[in-house]
């Protein structure tokens, strides 16, 4: 899951913030099992009291629930704040796109016609790859 530790915050926090990456960004979905903590400290080589920290971190911020003897789980609230993660990526996505837009001086019509054409066209299926 690290690549290495570099921050100088915690490495339970370290963590934590990657499995909520995860959930947040859709890889890890609701009602997804997430490693058991024993074998995330060993993938991480840290103690499995730092990997506990992190997970209790995640129930807390209720993305995370435990079942005795199961493991630990993806709530069906960290949907919710997918949904919203997402919403805020658009936002600053489009943010960046209007910005780009009014310093070359594109009005609001071409956007909106670029924008419902990018729509049309199911741009989220096109193969985006580079052919050598």
């Amino acid at each position: 899951m690290t690549d290495n530790f570099k921050s100088k915050e915690p490495l339970y926090m370290q963590i934590a913030a990657q499995i909520r990456e995860q959930i947040l960004s859709g890889k890890l979905k609701s009602g997804d099992p997430v490693k058991s903590m024993r074998l995330l400290a060993i993938e991480n080589n840290v103690s499995v009291i730092t990997t506990k920290k992190a997970y209790q971190i995640l129930v807390d911020e209720k993305l995370l629930t435990a079942f005795m003897g199961k493991g630990y789980f993806v709530t069906d609230f960290a949907k919710e704040m997918s949904v919203e993660y997402h919403l805020r990526n658009i936002e600053n996505n489009l943010f960046d796109a209007i910005c780009s837009a009014k310093a070359i001086n594109l009005g609001i019509n071409k956007i909106y016609h670029l924008l419902e054409t990018l729509w049309n066209d199911d741009v989220c299926h096109r193969d985006t790859s580079v052919e050598e």
